[in-house]
Order: C-alpha cells, then sequence, then structure tokens
C-alpha cells in the first residue's frame, strides 16, 4: 500500500508551494518537503512527542 500524504496546513493550499508532507500509519510518521520528495521516517512516539512540543509553544524563546 502505498502511503497518504497530507499538506500542512501552513502550506496556503497553493499547489507549487514549498511545504512540509506527512503520512502517517501506526508505527511511524514519514515526513517529506513537498519539493525535494526526499522522505525521513520517525517512531510515533518521537512525532507524538514533537507535536506536543508545537502545540504547547514551547519552541518561542
Amino acid at each position: 500500500m502505498s502511503a497518504v500524504w497530507r499538506k500542512s496546513s501552513r502550506s496556503n493550499g497553493a499547489e507549487n508551494s514549498d511545504c512540509v508532507e506527512i503520512a502517517l500509519d501506526g508505527s511511524a510518521a514519514r515526513i517529506r518537503d513537498s519539493k525535494g520528495r526526499a522522505d525521513a521516517t520517525v517512531a510515533a512516539p518521537a512525532w507524538a512527542a514533537f507535536l506536543d512540543t508545537v502545540k504547547g509553544d514551547l519552541f518561542r524563546r
């Protein structure tokens, strides 16, 4: 089965815009740049921790 890629909501919906895409399955998240198509795989717990950090606004200085 091929991955179902979703585009970031920050891409403004533009077809040719630079953005991040993600494909999720039960054990991992695959992340890629929409232009380069190279992707990285992150374990599901690490992806969940990253999202919690972003949602908690912990990257702000």
